[in-house]
């Protein structure tokens, strides 16, 4: 696992700044502590930070191919590698390591941009090819590793993190206005904006060409939903389920170093560490969980229980860490740092601090994310069914009735559901994750002009649920999920928190196979009755303790209503309402003020809210007020100056 980066200028006579790429670079450094590389030539430049995993001795970077005329600089896992290898040598390729960046090159060579159609993993890579003058730039299926681009007058830039790019002289910290719309409704910022101007991410299952012509992005994998799924006996499906299951988990199991899992005790994290305990054969695997400490609030929100519970019925060496409010509040700004960008997910922190500890003991370690994106695991999927229903079965009642009768109930939550059973699913469903409610964002961004809070979410949305009209109506919240939410919430958090703490996570439910395999199932396979991810269940059904199988889910628990109220008030106070806060700048101090106030009152629970402005009003001070981190300067000493200002 690594951090790249890389220039090229329009200009072939302009020469690459080396002392620019090496800053760029060592931005990075987090990401691989390892080993440092660089490729300088003319107005081409390729930086790379490693951090070793598959051959230790033999895979610093960049890698050339045989006559130099193609250059690489890899961040991800190739788990097909060594597959890959014998065809390639057969066709006349020479190997001068045995690590999988070079099947990487040596696939370019063959196959040009459908290369990727061959890899099997998570990957963010660049290359250079001398030959065509072009950049090829391509990232996962699923979008596990990040990959962000920047063009500028007269150069294209890259890298995995935005805060490399912030190192151009030209690259402008300035918000985006739309993002910063989206990112109010749902808590981050969904690609491929990101929340500064002219920066953006390549999405998942795209590479982008960088040439002459300028820039070309390209498709080239997509979750393939049928709106027909074929009749398959339960029994095969369970069968092929398991096995394309184990095969993901062990060809994981990969590396020259030691691994582990995170262990939440769920059924998702359960199962990765079934899996690898029956593939290792008996081996005493590292697990880790995180929770917190102190009252009952803290208590509540633990998942020790049914995390010692696993460990115990699969022999696992288990690890447990607890963070309490005052870490919340002295890591924000580092958290914000490591980030680039606003994503109000409280559960970045105790990520954080999870992987921290985890790293004393292990360099990978497998997580369950995907299972719910995959199999239809969050709740609000049959809450958004129970809605359908409803509309389709009292047309058009709902949509004339639904908008006059919310104006009738209390509650901000009542009058939202009861206005979605008016409408569509393309119109209702905006994803697992909700940030301001229609109603108190459009109070809180008055400024005298008529305007639709939810229309910038609409636009967005609105185009994934096209691309797979005819499909079930839960294939399509799933199919929006996977290519929004998953990528630029959770697999955006696992990267960024684990590679801050330079730990490689993998994530075997987002194996592509197993992912085509189950956008192939029917409905009834992945939601039965009130049960989700009811293939899962069955699969694991003699496997897991029964109190996991039938623990519903939780998600990752965070204490933060009950923080934000007690001990963190002060400082969510002091620090939103402040005179010079940028919250008071782009929103209705008044309707600003209520809201914090209600939340400290106890009259309403605004905990995503304030957690949401808190993650953007540091990140507004760290980035656009020109406090992010500079060179050589300790991160907890810009973090204790941010602190100061507020």
């Amino acid at each position: 696992m690594c951090g790249i980066c890389g220039i090229v200028n329009f200009d072939k006579e302009e020469r690459i700044d080396a002392e620019l790429l090496e800053r760029m670079t060592n931005t990075l450094a987090h990401r691989g502590p390892d080993d440092a590389g660089y490729f300088l030539d003319g107005n081409v430049g390729l930086g790379h930070r490693r951090l070793s995993i598959i051959d230790l001795s033999g895979g610093k970077q960049p890698i050339f191919n045989e006559d130099g005329s193609a250059v690489i600089v890899f961040n991800g896992e190739i788990y097909n590698y060594a597959d890959l290898t014998p065809p390639l040598v057969s066709q006349g390729h020479t190997f001068r390591t045995r690590c999988d960046t070079e099947v990487i090159l040596h696939s370019y060579e063959q196959y040009g941009s459908q290369c990727v159609q061959q890899l099997r993993g998570m990957f963010a890579f660049a290359i250079w090819d001398r030959h065509n003058e072009q950049l090829f730039l391509a990232r996962d299926r699923l979008g596990v590793k990040p990959i962000y681009f920047y063009q500028g007058a007269g150069f294209f830039a890259f890298a995995s993190e935005i805060k490399a790019l912030l190192e151009l002289p030209s690259a402008r910290c300035a918000l985006d206005p739309e993002a910063f719309d989206l990112y109010l409704s749902l808590r981050y910022v969904p690609g491929p904006r990101t929340m500064f101007q002219g920066i953006y991410k390549l999405q998942p299952g795209h590479f982008l060409l960088f040439n002459r012509s300028g820039v070309r992005i390209q498709r080239y994998w997509d979750v393939p939903y049928d709106p027909h799924p074929r009749p398959r006996a339960w029994s095969d499906t369970v069968e092929e389920f398991e096995q394309l299951l184990e095969e993901s988990v062990r060809l994981r199991l990969m590396a020259e170093v030691p691994l582990g899992v995170f262990l939440s005790g769920g059924l998702d994290s359960s199962t990765i560490l079934a899996v690898m305990s029956k593939i290792t054969q008996g081996e005493r695997i590292k697990t880790f969980s995180v929770g917190y400490g102190g009252g009952a609030a803290e208590e509540k929100s633990n998942e020790f229980y049914y995390a010692n519970l696993a460990a115990t019925a699969f022999r696992a060496e288990h690890h447990e860490f607890r963070v309490n409010a005052q870490d919340f509040a002295d890591f924000i700004p580092e958290l914000v740092w490591h980030l680039d960008e606003p994503l109000a997910d409280p559960s970045c922190i105790p990520l954080y601090f999870i992987s921290k500890l985890a790293r004393n003991y292990i360099t990978v370690v497998l997580s369950g994310e995907g299972a719910d994106e995959l199999l239809g695991g969050y709740y609000i999927y049959r809450k958004m069914l129970a809605l359908e229903r409803i509309y389709r079965s009292f047309a058009p009642l709902p949509a004339l009735l639904a908008p006059r009768l919310a104006h009738l109930m209390p509650g901000e939550a009542r009058r939202s559901y009861l206005k979605m059973a008016g409408l569509p699913l393309e119109s209702r469903y905006k994803g697992v994750s909700r940030g301001f409610r229609p109603e108190l964002k459009g109070r809180l961004l008055s400024d005298g002009k008529a305007r639709d809070p939810e229309e910038k979410l609409r636009e967005h949305f609105l185009p994934y649920f096209r691309q797979v009209e005819g499909r079930s109506p839960l294939d399509r919240m799933l199919y929006a999920d996977t290519k929004i939410w998953l990528p630029d919430d959770i697999l955006l958090k696992a990267d960024k928190m684990t590679m801050a703490n330079a730990l490689e996570l993998r994530v075997p439910f987002l194996d592509h196979k197993l992912v085509e395999f189950c956008a192939g199932l029917p409905t009834k396979f992945k939601l039965h009755g009130f049960q989700d991810k009811f293939l899962l269940r069955q699969a694991m059904g003699k496997v897991l303790p029964k109190p996991i199988l039938e623990r519903p889910k939780k998600g990752f628990p965070v204490p933060t209503g009950e923080w934000l109220r007690i001990p963190m008030r002060e400082f969510a106070h002091d620090v939103l309402l402040s005179p010079n806060s940028a919250c008071r700048t782009y929103l209705n101090s008044s309707v600003l003020e209520g809201m914090v106030l209600e939340h400290e009152n106890g009259r309403v629970n605004r905990e995503q809210e304030i957690w949401t402005l808190l993650i953007f009003e540091f990140w507004h001070r760290l980035f656009l007020e020109n406090k992010h981190r500079p060179a050589g300067r300790e991160m907890h000493t810009v973090a204790k100056e941010v602190i100061e200002c507020v």
